[in-house]
Order: structure tokens, then sequence, then C-alpha cells
């Protein structure tokens, strides 16, 4: 029997229902589990900070990634456009950083399908 037919036995019937269903009480334990200890945490302590720095981290290192090493369609892309795409998306998120976060997206979106309608 094949890895294939194994998992579509497994997929098939009960099997898929109790995947389910064990999913969502994994989930909602955890969910459950956290609103009752946010009242007790401190949101201002070291490990919060910690996190914070992590997860900007690991965001920036995506986002640099997707630029720098991008897959698929976007591959297709020179990364001197890449970059001066995001370079000219940051400026007009300067330019004045309050509601500036959609006409940057916008910038950055319009400007790379302008760039795929030309090439």
């Amino acid at each position: 029997m094949s890895a294939i037919d194994t998992m579509a036995n497994a997929l098939s019937g009960w099997g898929l229902w109790i995947a389910l269903i064990g999913a969502c009480l994994g989930t909602y334990f955890c969910r459950a589990i956290g609103v009752l200890l946010s009242q007790s945490i401190n949101q201002d302590s070291e490990i919060f900070r910690w996190l914070a720095a992590v997860t900007y981290a690991m965001v920036a290192a995506l986002t640099i990634r997707l630029i720098v090493m991008p897959l698929g369609l976007m591959a297709t892309v020179p990364l001197w456009i890449r970059i001066l795409i995001c370079a000219l998306a940051i400026g007009v998120m300067i330019s004045k950083p309050t509601r500036r976060l959609v006409p940057a997206l916008l910038t950055g979106t319009l400007l790379m399908v302008g760039y795929g309608v030309i090439r």
C-alpha cells in the first residue's frame, strides 16, 4: 500500500472528523488558557519585550528574504527594480508617518503591477 493510499484512507470517513475536532479542541484549549492568564501577565515585562523584538526581527527577515530571494513570479523581476519599488514605498511612508501605510502599500503594488504590464 502506498503512502497516498494510506493518507486517502486516513482522511476518509471518521478520520477526517476526528482530526478536525482534535485540532479545534487543541486550539480553543490554548486560547482559553490565554484568556484565563491574561489578567495576571505584565505586558511590560522583559519576556514580552523580548518576544516583541523577536517578532519584529522575524517580520523584517521575511520581508528582506521576499525582496532579495523571491520565489515564483516575483523572481522574474530584476533585483534593482524590487529594491527601487521598496525604496519608493518606504519614501511614501516616511513622508508623513501618520496615515501613510495604505498609500505606501498601494504605491508598491501599483508599481509592481505596472512593471508586469509594461514587461
